[in-house]
């Protein structure tokens, strides 16, 4: 398996679902407007989507992964499908007793997530319709999630980097076709997201059949691996729930701040997903199972070199990135953005919010690299440490930050909050002995600099004034934010070139 090859394919999944998300949510808001009614729907479809990224997205596969590549490695086939069995019949029980609780206890739910709506009667009752139809979500991506992971251990990327297009396809049908059948027309909305968990499901069945891994009822609470997966969930669910809670915080406090705070952040953090998926995420699911095979043969050299390769490729990929977000930050939210009643100050303000959020890029991929190597060790408690010291490094951040910077306060603790992450994971694996640094990195990042030098200088003049890009509109602005960014682009790999630096010098078998 090349691994590089693996992360063209979930990066190309995952900007695939990420394009079609952003037309999801053009279509939704051409449909339905902002109102009660999609008011109503953006609440009851919070819950089941924050449990689907704490619990069956987060915890249970960072658990999950490297006990089942243990067993594939060591124990055998069969070994491994009686996990797999028992671990799906647990976890299918327990996520189904919650999507049954979720539906029976929805106007509780509701009375405390969103406790303003109790002053409408229709809207309170609309809410705890959508919230019951939407909360079996959890109990299809769980299995999703499972079946993910055993498809990766196995090396089959594709499939599960390309389930969430499922979802956004989903959307965007019922939306468009599907809403005038229903009354009030938001149901919609609610059945796409139990049509979309189906969906995503049900194309995981035959690959987990070709590979003889499809789940069969097989309930033993005792089985000693499932424990151990129980075990490692517990850290890892705290682990999970810190990112949660540090930007439930950082709503908090913008909050207080000028009206429209809340939404520049909100715009930024948008512009940071696309890198940030499209790197971090990629790079994560396809280290995670050679990582955690490479642990179970105790072939330490090799997992200290895949880690390695990982940190270079990470930082090849991502300082152009970071640096493009701050030199074009005006252009892009520009161009994606200022139209109607989005004008010049928001601009602005978003770019102040973008550019602070950009200087924490490369550290929180970084951290989507470096996480892995403990999660492969099955140690989590110390990433959750790690992480619990980062939330309150934050939080300071954030109290000596506002008051001079506003919003971009906030957005650069958390992006210095990322690096801090980083670099106190970087350092728990070098004390451990676990990675060790190839030759070659001081040659390797003095080339960097001077590609991204490069790619600086052509970015800087191409881009011109930002104001001229606030006062162009629509296809004109576009065409001409595409030629700025192929340009760098062409700038930078063109410098690389020049320095030595080939295609095939960061191609990487993984762990077999």
């Amino acid at each position: 398996m090349n691994l590089l090859r693996a992360l063209a394919t979930v990066s190309g999944m995952t900007l695939l679902s990420r394009i079609l998300g952003f037309v999801r949510d053009l279509v939704i808001a051409r449909a339905f407007g902002a109102g009660m009614m999609t008011d109503a729907f953006f609440v009851a479809f919070r819950l089941p989507n924050l449990l689907r990224r704490m619990f069956a997205e987060g915890a249970f596969s960072q658990a999950f992964v490297p006990i089942l590549a243990e067993y594939r490695n060591r124990l055998g086939e069969d070994a491994t499908r009686t996990l797999v069995n028992r671990t799906a019949t647990l976890l299918a029980l327990a996520v189904a007793a919650v999507a049954v609780l979720g539906i029976v206890a929805a106007p509780l739910i509701i009375y405390i997530s969103a406790p303003g709506f109790s002053a409408d009667a229709d809207k309170f009752a609309l809410t705890v319709e959508l919230t019951r139809i939407t909360f079996p979500y959890i109990l299809f991506m769980a299995l999703v999630a499972m079946a993910g992971g055993i498809l990766n251990t196995w090396s089959r990327f594709a499939i599960p980097a390309f389930t969430p297009v499922l979802l956004n396809l989903s959307f965007i049908g019922m939306a468009l076709f599907a809403a005038p059948y229903f009354d009030p027309p938001v149901l919609a909305l609610a059945w796409a997201v139990f049509l979309g968990g189906v969906l995503q499901l049900a194309l995981q069945v035959r690959p987990l059949h070709r590979i003889g891994m499809l789940p069969r009822f097989d309930l033993n609470l005792s089985d000693p691996g499932v424990r151990r997966i129980l075990k490692l969930m517990a850290p890892a669910l705290l682990g999970v729930s810190v990112s949660q809670i540090s930007l439930l915080i950082n709503t908090i406090f913008a909050s207080f701040l000028q009206s429209g705070s809340v939404s520049w952040l909100y715009y930024a953090d948008r512009l940071m997903e696309f890198p940030a998926g499209l790197l971090g995420v990629a790079l994560g699911t396809i280290l995670l199972p050679s990582l955690a095979r490479l642990h179970a043969d105790e072939r330490r050299e090799e997992f200290s070199g895949l880690l390695d390769w990982g940190l270079r490729l990470t930082l090849l990929l991502t300082l152009p990135a970071a640096l493009a977000l701050m030199l074009l930050a005006v252009p892009l939210v520009a161009t994606l953005f200022n139209y109607g009643a989005f004008g010049a100050a928001d601009v602005m303000a978003t770019r102040q919010a973008l550019v602070a959020y950009s200087v924490g890029l490369s550290g929180m991929i970084l951290v989507k690299v470096l996480a892995p190597a403990f999660y492969a060790r099955q140690d989590i408690k110390t990433p959750v440490k790690i992480a619990l010291l980062t939330l309150a490094a934050t939080q300071a951040m954030n109290l000596a930050f506002i008051v001079p910077l506003k919003h971009a306060g906030l957005a650069l603790a958390i992006g210095l909050a990322s690096c801090l992450n980083a670099a106190l994971l970087y350092r728990g694996l070098r004390r451990r002995g676990v990675y060790s640094p190839q030759p070659g990195w001081g040659a390797f990042f003095t080339k960097l600099l001077v590609a991204l030098a490069a790619m600086g200088a052509v970015l800087w003049f191409a881009a011109g004034p930002d104001a001229l890009w606030v006062q162009e509109h629509g296809i004109a602005r576009a065409l001409r934010l595409a030629v700025v960014v192929v340009a760098g682009a062409a700038a930078y790999f063109a410098a690389l070139f020049a320095l030595g630096f080939r295609l095939r010098d960061f191609r990487r078998r993984g762990a077999g």
